[in-house]
C-alpha cells in the first residue's frame, strides 16, 4: 500500500507540473495578472481535491490562455491560501465560502477584512470524520480524552472541525489531545494507531481518505456529524448544509450523512477582470476536463456559480457568468 500511495502521489505531482508548461511568457506583475505571466493557484494537501482540480485548472490556464503559465502548489488551504493572496504570494486560491466569508468580514482567524473577490462557486466539500473501530467513538461527544486531526493550521478542515467539536459541547483546546495534522499525516497517523481520529473537509473523493478506508477497511468508520447542524447554523448562518457521502465513494456497507460547505474560487482584489472572465469561460466551457481529473468537478454548476455572498464577485468574472447563463 505504501508502494500504491506513493505511485499515487507521484502522479498527482506530475500533474501539478505539467501544469507550468503550454503558454507564452508575458511582462504582466502583481495581483493584476500574475508575475511576468505566471499564476500561481493555491490549492491544498497533495491527496486532497483541490490539489488535484487545482492542477486541472493550471494546466487548462497555461494551455489555453496566450500569456500565461500557471502552476497549483501545495498549502494548508483556506485560511492560509487567503493570506497568501493577501501578501501576493498566490494569485489565485481554492477557499471554503465559510472561511472565505469569515475574511471579508474580518473575523474568526483574520484580524481584520481581506480584500478578495471570488472568480465562481465551485463544488461542494464533504465534511469527512474517520474513527478508528476500536476507539469507541460514535458520536462527537465521544471524543473528550481522545486523539484527534483537527486539519492542518490555518485549514478550512481546522476551522469546521473546532466549529463542530464546540457544537458537540467539547473545548478543542482542553477536552481533546488536538493532532494539527495535514490529510497525509493523518491518514499515516490512523494506520499507526497514533490518532483515533481525523477530521477532513474535502471533495469526493479525496485520495487520502480513498487510501485509508481501502487500507484499513472495517477498521475505519465514517462518522456522522449532523446531529451538530443546527447548532452551528444558529452560531453561523446557513452556510452548512445537510448532505450525504454514498456508500461506493469508499465503499462503505452504507451512505453516511454528513455537512456540506461550498468551495469558492478567490482572487485578490484588483485582479485584471479580463483574465478573469478568461478563467471563468474555461471553467465551464472546459469542465469535462476537469471531471477528469477528478469527480468531484462535475457538481460545479453554472445555476449557482455567482452564489458567492458575501464575497464580491470579481467585475470581469460576474459579467462572464452571466454571458454563459444566457448561452445556456
Amino acid at each position: 500500500m505504501r508502494a500504491t500511495r506513493l505511485a499515487v502521489a507521484a502522479l498527482v505531482t506530475a500533474l501539478a507540473a505539467t501544469a507550468c508548461g503550454g503558454g507564452k511568457q508575458s511582462e504582466n506583475t502583481g495581483a493584476s495578472g500574475g508575475k511576468n505571466g505566471r499564476l500561481t493557484i493555491a490549492t491544498g494537501a497533495t491527496t486532497g481535491v483541490y490539489y488535484q482540480i487545482g492542477g486541472g485548472l493550471a494546466e487548462l490556464i497555461s494551455s489555453n490562455i496566450d500569456g500565461y503559465r500557471a502552476t497549483a502548489t501545495s498549502t494548508g488551504a483556506s485560511v492560509q491560501n487567503i493570506q497568501g493572496l493577501g501578501a501576493g504570494t498566490y494569485d489565485i486560491a481554492f477557499s471554503l465560502m465559510d472561511t472565505a466569508g469569515d475574511a471579508v468580514e474580518g473575523k474568526e482567524g483574520f484580524d481584520a477584512p481581506q480584500e478578495v473577490e471570488a472568480l465562481t462557486r465551485l463544488y461542494s466539500n464533504y465534511t469527512q470524520v474517520l474513527v478508528r473501530a476500536d476507539s469507541g467513538i460514535k458520536s462527537l461527544k465521544d471524543m473528550k480524552g481522545k486523539r484527534v486531526s483537527t486539519g492542518a493550521p490555518a485549514s478550512g478542515t481546522e476551522v469546521i472541525a473546532n466549529r463542530l467539536l464546540e457544537a458537540a459541547g467539547l473545548d478543542p483546546a482542553k477536552d481533546v489531545t488536538a493532532e494539527r495534522l495535514a490529510l497525509p499525516e493523518s491518514v499515516d497517523a490512523m494506520k499507526d494507531s497514533t490518532i483515533d481520529a481525523l477530521f477532513w473537509s474535502g471533495g469526493l473523493p479525496s485520495g487520502g481518505i480513498t487510501d485509508l478506508t481501502t487500507s484499513l477497511k472495517k477498521d475505519v468508520r465514517l462518522l456522522d456529524v449532523t446531529p451538530q447542524l443546527p447548532a452551528l447554523n444558529q452560531e453561523y448562518g446557513d452556510v452548512y448544509q445537510k448532505g450525504s457521502i454514498p456508500a461506493s465513494v469508499y465503499n462503505q456497507s452504507k451512505d453516511v450523512p454528513t455537512i456540506v460547505v461550498a468551495n469558492v474560487l478567490l482572487v485578490k482584489k484588483g485582479f485584471d477582470p479580463d483574465l478573469a472572465a478568461d478563467i471563468v469561460n474555461l471553467i465551464y466551457e472546459k469542465k469535462s476536463e476537469l471531471e477528469k481529473v477528478n469527480a468531484a468537478a462535475t457538481e460545479i454548476e453554472l445555476a449557482q456559480a455567482q452564489a458567492v455572498s458575501p464575497v464580491p464577485l470579481n467585475a470581469g468574472a460576474e459579467n462572464a457568468l452571466k454571458a454563459l447563463a444566457q448561452k445556456s
